[in-house]
């Protein structure tokens, strides 16, 4: 699978791409700012996913994902946003725009990872997404479209933030916390109408999870809040 990676800055690129690599066998391509990877796109690049740098020149990378949104053969890209820690309002604002998520400055391979993980082929994966209808859970939540998209961008976050807290509590035998965590993440679940993921989160025995399976669970817990979002979108268009 490609990756692009879109960044000015050819430390903060290069980081990324070791940590990419780190994660298993991808096809990086660069991009030195936005203007680059516009120019790749059209001429025919088509990557799995995208990680984008949100402050660049001649082409920042709110205006690069708009742009991906309204192209038509290539606005189902993956675009995960790659910002500083006080860029929290700008990624809200990106994620309505269709943004699939974000990484943090500096980076951790756990961030990388997951969505990576995230965004692997469905088939090759088993994940087979089984959720409550996007109308449903609006009429049942007294919402609309725009409201439930705010709830899955903010689950969404919730959910990567929780797979570096999961790791650590795992890798330091804190089994219980790691379990209040997953039971937290379930009740997300639940609540957005996610059936699938909320049985996955649910499958594990007490005080044996393990990590591998549990970043595994989370990766596909990530994917059903993004395919959810994407039928929200589809129902608005």
């Amino acid at each position: 699978m490609k990756v692009l990676v879109v960044d000015d800055d050819v430390v903060s690129r290069m980081v990324l791409m070791h940590l990419i690599d780190s994660c298993g066998s991808f096809e990086i391509v660069e991009a030195e700012d936005g203007a680059d990877a516009w120019e790749q796109l059209e001429a025919g690049l088509r990557p799995g996913i995208c990680f984008c740098d949100l402050r660049m020149p001649r082409l920042s990378g709110m205006e690069l994902l708009q742009r991906v949104k309204a192209h038509a053969e290539i606005n189902s890209i993956p675009f995960v946003l790659v910002t500083s820690a006080n860029d929290k309002d700008t990624v809200q604002e990106a994620t309505k725009a269709g943004a699939a998520g974000y990484i943090v400055k500096p980076f951790q391979a756990e961030q990388v990872r997951v969505h990576l993980a995230g965004f692997l082929d469905q088939a090759a994966s088993g994940y087979d997404h089984h959720a409550e209808a996007p109308a449903d859970t609006q009429r049942r939540l007294g919402i609309n479209g725009e409201r439930l998209l705010v709830y899955l961008s903010g689950f969404q976050n919730q959910l990567t933030a929780a797979a570096t807290d999961l790791e650590s509590l795992l890798t330091n035998g804190e089994q219980q916390d790691a379990q209040v965590r997953i039971d937290r993440l379930h009740a997300g679940c639940v609540t957005l109408g996610l059936h699938g993921a909320a049985a996955a989160l649910k499958s594990f025995a007490p005080g044996h999870l393990s990590n591998d399976a549990v970043q595994a669970v989370v990766a596909d817990v990530i994917r059903a809040v993004i395919h959810q979002a994407g039928l929200v979108r589809q129902a608005a268009n």
